[in-house]
């Protein structure tokens, strides 16, 4: 599952609102055991385990956006919609945040 989340940030800006998003919710999400791997300077390696099944991806920080790929697993994919809107949901704050000067 793709899907990026435009932003006027700044690559670097927005890698800082990133890793503050992840690292509030490794806090928040701990029963999930959120893992976080930053790969390169823009890119991190995602996973976290759901109700027995792992969850695993990519966040990757650019100029304009933040893209996320995903992978759903099968079970899981009916929910695909309303969770991508979740999550936008959540990138757009912590981007809010940074515009803000709040991170």
């Amino acid at each position: 599952m793709k899907h990026s989340v435009s932003h006027d940030l700044g690559q670097q800006r927005a890698k800082e609102a990133a890793k503050a998003a992840i690292a509030a919710y490794e806090q928040k999400f701990a029963k999930y055991h959120p893992q976080t791997q930053w790969v390169s300077d823009s890119r991190a390696n995602i996973s976290f385990s759901v109700k027995g099944m792992s969850l695993s991806g990519a966040i990757e920080v650019l100029d304009r956006s933040i893209d996320l790929d995903l992978d759903v697993p099968f079970l899981l994919r009916p929910f695909k919609n309303q969770a991508l809107g979740v999550i936008e949901g959540e990138i757009r704050e912590w981007i809010d945040k940074a515009r803000a000067g709040k991170i």
